[in-house]
């Protein structure tokens, strides 16, 4: 009884995170934090710390401890600048999002009604963000008074630009169960037509809504969605096609329908990839490349590329490749470099980014077992949500950071869970025959 109270604690304080991660960071950590605790009570009581031994889990152990190692101020490693004054403290507390994954895998999403009510507050996640951005598109402004951002991007509820591609996270785990259900549906007449209209317009609009944010990533991240929807759910294949000919069409469109998101996603873009060297992601790759090409075997430490990428000595540029120096005028240093590989370079240099690389490979590997002959749509989704989280080419933030590598260990956690029984947002099975393409689709 004591346990199932823990348990209900647990899972009361997990399904606080996603609305901590929209608006109070301070609340979401709080809440990690107090999922954390209980659950290492729990184990500690008897539960046990097997959890602790899954593939998945000592790949990330393994990427942290090498990480924490180059990350020690030790003179001999070169890394003391960057070390006590910021990035060791950081990464000494990763692994609080590790537990997390583990304690939703486990424990606080052991019930079907637990993994029910996570994936409501992930679809409310994303429907408050698709809401807010369609306000700031038609009205001018959010419902907090802010207008779009100064590159004509809509920041949906957020007061910077963060709408992108965190909806294009959310988007197809939110979207893939009830429209599957509804193309499930059988009717006569215009009653299956309904269904099925319904069905193709909901993930219409899923995806109209990712263009019309305006961010390259989020409509970079949600063709990847597509691209797996249509690989692994060979029933959607059909309506992959017409959401691509319907995204493909409002692109063309927002000349007329939406200037500023034109020229984000297509004039900005094209300037970027014909000068990217040039560009501000150009420079940072550039200088990011340089710093762990100068150590290449343990890195700068966590945060040493935001503690000393401003030194003199990584300006140089990569005359082998006819890469021109960079210039902090141009955007060379930022915080972070916006890539995770990158970023795990610079940190912890070619082991690092190898162990880096590893451990995404395992969770990736234990998240599709079992998908290729059964695709489960609520699987799929958070795998593909997963996917577009590590997604390697393109900008990200920063690895992990709360405010969006939150997102990333929920939605882990949550598909871990799912694994042994998948579960529709009003927790009943979907059948899906793989067999064949759904009648009503043909």
């Amino acid at each position: 009884m004591r346990s199932e109270r823990m348990r209900k604690a647990a899972l009361g304080a997990a399904l606080i995170v996603p609305l901590g991660l929209l608006h109070a960071w301070v609340l979401a950590e709080i809440c990690i934090g107090l999922v954390d605790v209980l659950f290492l009570l729990e184990s500690a009581r008897g539960r046990g710390f097997a959890w602790a031994r899954q593939p998945w889990f000592l790949a990330a152990m393994l990427w942290w401890g090498w990480l924490l190692l180059c990350s020690l101020p030790l003179p001999l490693l070169g890394t003391g600048g960057a070390g006590w004054r910021m990035g060791f403290m950081q990464a000494l507390v990763i692994p609080r999002f590790f537990v997390l994954t583990a304690a939703l895998q486990g424990w606080v999403l052991s019930t079907p009604g637990a993994r029910r009510a996570a994936w409501w507050m992930l679809a409310a996640s994303s429907v408050w963000i698709g809401l807010e951005a369609w306000q700031q598109y038609l009205t001018g402004s959010n419902l907090f008074g802010d207008h779009r951002w100064s590159d004509g991007s809509l920041t949906g509820p957020f007061r910077r630009p963060r709408a992108g591609a965190l909806y294009a996270h959310l988007l197809f785990a939110t979207m893939l169960p009830p429209v599957l259900a509804m193309l499930g549906r059988r009717g006569a007449g215009w009653r299956g037509v309904g269904w099925r209209a319904g069905a193709v317009g909901l993930a219409a609009l899923g995806v109209v809504t990712a263009v019309l944010i305006g961010q390259r990533m989020g409509v970079v991240l949600s063709a990847v969605g597509l691209a797996g929807t249509a690989l692994l759910v060979p029933q959607l294949r059909r309506v992959v096609l017409v959401l691509v000919l319907v995204a493909g069409a409002v692109l063309l469109a927002t000349p007329v329908i939406s200037p500023p998101t034109y020229a984000k996603l297509v004039g900005e873009t094209y300037v970027n990839l014909r000068h990217f060297t040039l560009s501000p992601y150009g420079e940072l790759f550039t200088r990011a490349s340089v710093m762990g090409l100068q150590s290449p075997w343990h890195g700068w430490g966590y945060n040493g590329f935001r503690v000393l990428c401003p030194l003199a000595r990584f300006g140089g540029g990569l005359p082998a490749l006819g890469i021109a120096p960079t210039a902090l005028g141009l955007g060379a240093c930022n915080l972070h470099p916006h890539n995770f590989y990158f970023q795990a370079f610079v940190d912890a240099g070619i082991p690092g980014v190898g162990l880096f690389v590893g451990m995404i490979a395992v969770w990736l590997a234990t998240l599709a077992r079992g998908l290729w002959g059964r695709p489960e749509p609520l699987r799929v989704g958070l795998l593909i949500a997963v996917v577009t989280f590590v997604w390697p080419f393109g900008s990200a933030d920063e690895f992990p950071i709360l405010y969006m590598s939150g997102w990333l260990f929920f939605v882990f956690g949550l598909a871990l869970a799912a694994r042994e029984e998948a579960v529709t947002s009003w927790g009943r099975r979907l059948p899906v025959d793989t067999s064949k393409p759904l009648r009503h689709l043909g």
